[in-house]
């Protein structure tokens, strides 16, 4: 019985806890911006690839 009363008077797992959450706001801030910026940088790389295409590098000849 001892050993319940120690599960409920830790704190150790209260704080794993706090670092979960916080862990799980970053990664949605992260995805979040990613997601919002997606289509800005493939747009970016699209052009570079069209760009590139049209000199002799993207020609495909050595």
């Amino acid at each position: 019985m001892c050993w319940l009363l120690n599960i409920f008077t830790d704190e150790d797992g209260a704080t794993a806890v706090e670092y979960a959450v916080m862990l799980a706001m970053v990664l949605m801030a992260v995805i979040g911006a990613v997601g919002a910026m997606g289509s800005d940088a493939g747009g970016l790389w699209g052009d570079i690839d069209s760009d590139l295409a049209s000199t002799p590098f993207g020609s495909g000849t050595p």
